[in-house]
């Protein structure tokens, strides 16, 4: 008589190690597993837990500039290369993997307003103070050595602010009008004006390459494009917007950082209203920058602390600062989406992780597999009362925790106002104004 048995395959169920490491075969029918929430639950509650306990996001500070760091610019080709001005007309190129300044320039006299790397990443261009437009080699002599720039361009006024086209030898400058350049050319090839004042910072868009968005000392936040022979239209806010943005997947989104301690995200083909209003920092917003998904962006603020927003949602996920950080001036999200630079006051910049409870280095294939399965857990059970307070409690310097609890009170009392005043007015005299509307005052264009 014929028996017939079971018969497997050694190499379904063992691993390759051989160390006697066995998979469990396992069934997933859910009437066999009555408990599989609670247990999941618990799972997810210590991961929580966990990414607290590991969140720890400061990496390396970068020691070297002699007064306060103004501004920076990332390489376009190499993740490792970053460049800083500072505001005694220094220049360092630093190398990130070795955490050191590979060269230091004495590029101008008095501030280094804006810094623009070239779009193929062999020089890179700054101005400063001194009313001149440079172009430097990216390498060369150390400090010890004078050296020359490669050009120099003398202008009539100050300009504030400088950024390269991403595929086309042109760079735009900013200060009392924005100017379109070539680089073989000493004159500008186009100029904008809009009666404004004086222009603070200006960036060309990634993928409508010929767009250009501009921010203004008198609120304005204009639009441009290189192929018009004037501006496109521009947006007059309550207070003045120090930095603008472009989200470098979405083509007309872009995000600018204002005084009135909010950042505003809008849409360029519907300015009459923001898509949305990020709010958490308790002084002026000084500069902001997108993740190269476009999912996210970080800000600095005068109020010491750099913050993580998620682009479609007006609350940060994460705040980073340190004892002796000081007003952040500038930051950059590294091209990789794992790294964050800031150059603060105190004359340092400083190297955060994009996720705070993210391991460096090189991961095992079942580590990767338990972070996938943990990161799961998390968004499945992210709205329990517990696991969300957990996942949101973030530790606050005093002063920023003082500030955030009187602006509340503040705003508190800004609602009942008109709450008050709303029910006791003629129905339709006081009109309730959309939080995304209220901060504009006017589109014009």
């Amino acid at each position: 008589m014929k028996v017939k048995i079971l018969s497997r395959n050694p190499d379904d169920y063992v691993r390759e190690t051989k160390i006697d490491i066995h998979r469990v075969p396992r069934n997933y029918d859910p009437t066999l597993h009555p408990f599989e929430v609670p247990r999941e639950y618990t799972r997810a509650l210590n991961a929580t837990k966990l990414e607290r306990v590991f969140a720890k996001p400061f990496i390396a500070s970068l020691d070297g500039h002699r007064d306060g760091v103004h501004c920076m610019s990332k390489h376009f080709k190499s993740l490792s290369t970053v460049i800083s001005g500072a505001c005694n007309g220094e220049i360092k190129v630093w190398n990130l993997m070795k955490r050191e300044c590979v060269r230091t320039v004495q590029a101008h006299t008095g501030f280094v307003r804006g810094i623009c790397s070239r779009f193929c990443g062999t020089s890179f261009f700054s101005v400063g103070d001194d009313k001149t437009i440079k172009q430097w080699k990216l390498e060369g002599p150390a400090f010890e050595e004078e050296e020359e720039p490669m050009h120099t361009i003398l202008g009539k006024t100050v300009y504030t602010g400088i950024d390269h086209h991403w595929r086309d030898g042109v760079f735009a400058t900013c200060g009392q009008q924005v100017d379109i350049w070539d680089e073989q050319r000493t004159s500008p090839i186009r100029s904008f004006t809009w009666s404004v004042d004086s222009i603070s910072s200006i960036k060309f868009n990634p993928i409508e390459t010929n767009l250009l968005a501009s921010c203004a000392s008198d609120r304005n936040i204009v639009l441009y494009d290189m192929r018009q022979a004037t501006p496109l239209k521009k947006v007059i806010m309550d207070l003045r917007t120090n930095a603008v943005c472009w989200n470098p997947l979405e083509a007309f989104i872009f995000t600018g950082a204002n005084e009135d301690y909010n950042l505003y995200t809008f849409d360029m083909r519907n300015l009459d209203s923001s898509l949305m209003v990020h709010k958490d920092h308790v002084s002026a917003v000084l500069d902001v920058d997108y993740s190269p998904t476009g999912k996210e962006f970080v800000s600095a603020s005068f109020d010491k602390s750099i913050r993580i927003f998620p682009a479609d949602k007006g609350h940060s996920r994460e705040v980073y600062h340190t004892k002796r950080m000081q007003h952040v001036m500038c930051v950059k999200w590294s091209a990789d989406n794992k790294y964050i630079l800031c150059g603060s006051d105190e004359m340092n910049i400083r190297l955060w992780k994009a996720n705070a409870s993210e391991k460096l280095g090189v991961l095992m294939p079942r580590e990767k597999a338990a972070l996938k399965y943990n990161q799961k857990l998390k968004e499945k059970f992210q709205h329990h009362p517990q696991i969300k307070r957990i996942a949101r409690h973030r530790h606050l310097p005093k002063m920023i925790y003082n500030q955030a609890k009187e602006l509340r009170i503040m705003k508190e009392a800004k609602r009942k106002k008109q709450l008050n005043l709303r029910k006791h007015s003629k129905p339709g005299s006081v009109p309730l104004v959309a939080e995304r509307k209220k901060h504009i005052v006017a589109v014009v264009k």
